[in-house]
């Protein structure tokens, strides 16, 4: 079923007002002032104490990928809500957790690779703000892991029988709960990059 969007550019102005997209924004810009005071504290130390250059995982650049594709994925996902098409929807919610999990995997690997190489957190400072700020980008993208993979459940359930398609394309609250979903991933894919750019 794939049609026009029936969604007035109204509901989504409301929408950005409401209490759960306001505690994500605060959220976001606590979660965005947290790194940026360890990156901020490691651009300060090695300029300060000479630090030598962080050693990056090779993993860590095809990793972007993979967010960037979740991020990609999730605003098909929108784009097929938005136009009733149920099946490219949920492909598109599976592709965002898979793509997800694999960012989550390769960041395990990498890990492991570095520990192999003797570079652990102990190795020096530098290393320790490597593993500090990819171990909280890795915590907070496990964090929303859980609530996208409850949120493609629900959907399932929902969009089994084509009648009650409608309603549910229809539903608000569905609209709102995919609009967060995709501002916390975006957030992340931003986080990443910004992170990358900075070690």
């Amino acid at each position: 079923m794939s049609r026009k969007s029936h969604v007035p550019a109204s509901e989504y102005e409301q929408l950005a007002f409401h209490p759960y997209n306001v505690m994500l924004v605060l959220l976001m810009a606590a979660i965005g002032m947290l790194f940026l005071g360890i990156m901020g504290a490691w651009v300060y130390n090695r300029v300060q104490a000479d630090l030598p250059s962080v050693h990056v995982p090779w993993l860590f650049y095809p990793n972007t990928l993979l967010l960037a594709g979740a991020s990609w994925a999730m605003e098909r996902a929108r784009k097929a809500y938005r136009h009733d098409d149920a099946a490219d929807f949920l492909r598109k919610l599976r592709l965002v957790l898979i793509l997800s999990v694999a960012f989550l995997v390769s960041q395990a690997i990498a890990w492991y690779l570095l520990f192999v190489a003797q570079l652990d957190p102990a190795a020096n400072n530098s290393m320790g703000y490597l593993y500090a700020l990819s171990g909280l980008h890795f915590v907070h993208v496990l964090g929303g892991l859980p609530f996208l993979a409850w949120y493609l459940f629900r959907c399932r359930k929902r969009l089994r029988a084509e009648a009650d398609q409608l309603v549910f394309f229809s539903d608000a609250e569905q609209r709102l709960r995919l609009r967060l979903l995709a501002m916390y991933w975006h957030f992340l894919d931003a986080l990443w990059v910004i992170l990358l750019l900075v070690l």
